[in-house]
């Protein structure tokens, strides 16, 4: 148990996602008779729920802010009936009607960041609001009827990597991501370890990090190799590229810049953090907009997935996007979360939905389950917070080298915002 715990760099306890993910894909792995880990059904996975992974990123910056956002379905079913609608009558290419999507969202964002950052309404009511108002506005434009998008839409929602180079029996585009990642993993690992012994810090054995490296990158190039040999025609999914770069670009912003620490101090402490500088309504506003923008965005991969845009689009997709950041280890109260943590508390939600309905389960079954597994995720966390104990999400990103993680900052000392404020400066 002391080796697994230096492997996974803390208490064996702090990492139940992790181990409820392992545990899932074993259990359904075993009683569905290996069904769960082919080739075709990860890829299934991964692109039938690529929107809602898409939306826990977006919605894991507004709970970190304090907030919530009940509008995220509606906004995603709107902006899709008006990219498919405008798309098909003005006959406007594939790449126009993915830029005024996300400039429709941007707007609709605009609208309600006002309301809750400038207007002091709670964002509660002004994405309730939301929620009803472009929900009629989908069915209103969409005369409820299904609107078809053409076959170059389609591909950001259902399309896969292309074939190239010689034939080796397996995606060639797919192995090169594999390596690369596992690359810079291991490059990754090497930097932070460095870094760690110019500071002067503890420095793990050599053997921790090995064994660590080796699974992590084990997990890796399974991975890779099941998108790899699937069925002709497929691999890995476009909406799979896009969701990783989102998973950077946001997992930087929110852990590596001024803004990113800007929205731990607001949720964390918000009358403190005005008292240091940050301006919190820049910093509302901003969240509760980029949150509609995602929301867009995922509104237009499940269209272009679905190959239409209808009246019925969205419905409770803010609930998956709430359930998987509180699953991920995010607080009520706001100032913890990590977007990592997110798309982990999502893929937990994927993999229960998807062995649950390969063992034939009903539909009141699953929603039974989903409810038992988010109220024991989130009474976990609180209960380790109880105990002193950081959260396991918090010591997943804890920091390495000479820059600290803003969510550990928040995490292990409530409302510590003055600390999380002295990195930005």
């Amino acid at each position: 148990m002391n080796a697994l715990k230096q492997i996974l760099g803390g208490n064996t306890r702090q990492f139940g996602m992790i181990f409820a993910l392992v545990f899932l894909v074993v259990f359904f792995q075993i009683m569905t008779g290996g069904l769960t880990l082919t080739p075709d059904n990860v890829i299934n996975l991964f692109n039938g729920n690529a929107y809602v992974l898409i939306l826990a990123i977006g919605m894991v910056l507004v709970i970190i802010a304090g907030h919530i956002d009940l509008s995220v379905g509606s906004v995603a079913a709107f902006v899709g009936i008006v990219v498919a609608l405008t798309m098909r009558d003005w006959h406007l290419p594939w790449y126009v009607g993915i830029l005024m999507g996300l400039v429709l969202g941007a707007l609709i964002g605009a609208w309600q960041g006002f309301w809750v950052a400038y207007v002091g309404i709670p964002a509660f009511i002004v994405t309730l609001a939301g929620m009803l108002l472009f929900r009629g506005a989908n069915q209103a434009v969409g005369h409820s009827n299904t609107i078809p998008v053409g076959a170059d839409f389609q591909y950001i929602g259902a399309g896969y990597l292309p074939e190239i180079g010689p034939n080796t029996g397996y995606n060639n585009l797919t192995l090169l991501i594999g390596v690369i990642v596992v690359v810079a993993i291991i490059i990754g690992e090497l930097r932070a370890r460095k870094a760690k012994a110019e500071l002067g810090g503890e420095i793990s054995p050599v053997w921790v990090t090995v064994a660590k490296l080796v699974l992590i990158c084990a997990v890796v190039l399974y991975a890779t190799y099941l998108f790899a040999t699937g069925r002709p025609g497929t691999s890995f999914p476009i909406p799979g590229i896009i969701l990783g770069v989102l998973v950077l670009f946001y997992g930087f912003v929110s852990s590596r810049t001024v803004v990113g620490r800007h929205v731990y101090a607001v949720g964390g402490n918000r009358h403190a953090a005005e008292l240091s500088g940050v301006q919190s309504k820049k910093v509302n506003f901003l969240v509760i907009m980029n949150m509609s923008i995602l929301a867009g965005l995922a509104g237009m991969i499940f269209v272009a997935r679905s190959n239409a845009s209808g009246p019925f689009d969205g419905t409770g997709w803010e609930l998956d996007a709430i359930a998987a950041v509180f699953i991920g280890g995010a607080a009520v109260s706001g100032g913890v979360g990590t977007v990592v943590g997110s798309v982990i508390g999502g893929l937990v939600m994927a993999v229960l939905n998807n062995g649950l309905q390969l063992l034939g389960a009903g539909a009141d079954q699953t929603q039974i389950i989903k409810g038992l597994v988010l109220l024991a995720a989130v009474a976990f966390d609180v209960f380790n917070k109880s105990q002193g104990k950081p959260s396991f999400i918090g010591l997943l990103t804890r920091g390495k080298g000479k820059a600290a993680s803003p969510e550990v900052t928040a995490d292990v000392v409530p409302n510590s915002t003055s600390e999380t404020i002295s990195h930005s400066a």
